[in-house]
């Protein structure tokens, strides 16, 4: 899971983002990139909730509150809506979803984003998607998208681009200096790019634990049957009667300088645990 700071802070309700233990990943790269395409993906096949900074923010701007006219306008400029701002939609939603696994997708932008998250959630990203992706084809996808988004012509979008390289970068190559960065060719088919995408979550996700003789699996949460598991036989228990360490015959022909012969199967099992081949466990 994403690694937890002490920052104390916590919602009206008295519980923080911290105490929920989610686990958070980033999903970072330009605009055009295939973000959103990506996540729903990640989503279908992993179980997470899927956050888009871009549409809480859009769905605010719609509102009647008081931030709504100020976000429409910074996003109609390519400007980057203040800090505190997302983080309180974010905050808002992850604590209205039952789920503790989020993908968080195009925050933070900038490293004021990066640290007032950290600061305010108490959360450090698991690690950061980062979809690789050239200005050249990012715009030709954006301009033939045809979503009908007002910030979806080539001066916004060049705008957008400008923004992306001045502010954004810089915090991806933050998290790659803490190695929490994963590279994913995103000029690729579609396809393409999920396949390298799944090889980056498999490890997370297929985390398998052993309990004693429980066998369980991160992605259903559920004990497997005992029939994955192959039966230990059980020690033979010892007697505590010292008559029954040997026969008579024994006893009589045994020397002074030899000890009692015992029963082999009353000796403790020095053999190892059966261990579970790997492609059986799950």
């Amino acid at each position: 899971m994403g690694t937890v700071v002490d920052s104390g802070k916590k919602e009206a309700n008295g519980s923080s983002l911290s105490e929920k233990k989610a686990t958070v990943v980033f999903v970072l790269g330009g605009p055009g990139s295939g973000k959103g395409t990506q996540c729903t993906n990640i989503v279908e096949h992993f179980g997470y909730t899927h956050l888009s900074a871009g549409d809480l923010l859009r769905a605010e701007k719609e509102s009647s509150s008081e931030n709504g006219t100020m976000i429409q306008n910074m996003i109609k400029e390519g400007k980057i809506v203040p800090s505190v701002v997302t983080i309180k939609l974010l905050q808002r939603a992850m604590q209205a979803n039952n789920n503790d696994k989020f993908l968080i997708d195009g925050f933070p932008r900038n490293e004021e984003n990066r640290a007032a998250f950290e600061s305010v959630t108490g959360i450090e990203p698991e690690f950061v998607l980062f979809l690789d992706c050239s200005e050249e084809v990012m715009e030709r996808r954006l301009l033939g998208r045809n979503q009908g988004r007002a910030d979806d012509n080539i001066d916004t979008i060049r705008k957008r681009f400008k923004v992306y390289m001045e502010s954004t970068l810089p915090v991806i190559e933050y998290y790659n200096s803490k190695g929490k960065v994963r590279k994913i060719d995103a000029e690729k088919p579609v396809e393409e790019v999920f396949e390298a995408v799944k090889s980056v979550f498999t490890p997370l996700h297929e985390k398998v634990h052993f309990f004693g003789r429980i066998l369980c699996s991160s992605k259903t949460r559920k004990r497997l049957p005992k029939s994955v598991l192959p039966d230990v036989p059980k020690k033979k228990k010892k007697s505590l009667s010292p008559l029954s360490a040997t026969t008579p015959q024994a006893t009589s022909s045994s020397r002074p300088d030899q000890g009692s012969t015992s029963d082999p199967a009353e000796q403790p099992s020095t053999s190892a645990p059966y261990l579970i081949p790997i492609s059986q466990r799950c």
